[in-house]
């Protein structure tokens, strides 16, 4: 029985520790971290304007030079300078900014294809784990966030995207769309996604110029 009482001890404190420990990237922005299975996510979207080598990631705001540009960029939904809505949504990268390698803070990663599918099968698969994923609150998933409990921690967050024309799709609060690091052909990859009208897990093909929203994992 003690042995038993020491392992929950045990168990209650690596949780609390993978849900209180924090990580900054090299911006001081500050992300909560989770652990979901045998994972550990931020639970924020990314928000860095900078590589983890200090190196500046280029800000487009106009749509031909987005279209065209195949460097690392970023960009802020619908070029908004809120600091309120960039810090709660984050901002939305392009492939070429994934692809450094260096996007994350040091120790973590962008996940790829099969880390993702770890993450939707452990929460019971792609037909609910984006309810299980998506923050509850309807202050930040429009009416009427089908299917949300957050009950994984995710926090899941509606940054909505940025198209291969350098248009800003749907309205902010409707869609959140991550980036894969696993490159499907030289321009397009696969990319999860996750709607305010459903608790599904969505994935499809994506223009390597798009603006995503970006999750980090750790090492």
């Amino acid at each position: 029985m003690k042995k038993i009482i020491i392992l929950l001890i045990g168990l209650i404190a690596l949780i609390f520790q993978s849900e209180s420990q924090t990580v900054k990237d090299v911006d001081g922005n500050i992300y909560n971290t989770i652990m979901i299975g045998k994972q550990v996510w931020l639970k924020e979207n990314l928000k860095t304007t900078k590589l983890n080598d200090s190196t500046q990631i280029s800000l487009v705001t106009d749509n031909i030079y987005w279209s065209k540009d195949s460097i690392p960029a970023y960009c802020n939904y619908n070029n908004t300078t809120n600091a309120d809505t960039i810090n709660t949504y984050g901002r939305l990268y392009n492939w070429y900014t994934v692809n450094t390698s260096k996007l994350c803070p040091v120790g973590w990663h962008v996940p790829s294809d099969a880390e993702w599918a770890t993450l939707f099968n452990y929460l019971g698969g792609m037909t609910v784990a984006g309810g299980k994923m998506k923050q509850a609150e309807t202050s930040y998933w429009s009416f009427p966030n089908a299917g949300a409990t957050n009950e994984s921690g995710f926090s899941a967050l509606p940054g909505s995207s940025r198209i291969n024309t350098g248009a800003f799709s749907n309205q902010i609060g409707q869609w959140g769309y991550w980036y894969s690091s696993s490159s499907f052909s030289s321009i397009t990859n696969y990319v999860p996604y996750i709607g305010y009208e459903s608790s599904v897990v969505n994935t499809g093909l994506n223009d390597k110029r798009s603006g995503l929203s970006v999750r980090c994992i750790q090492d």
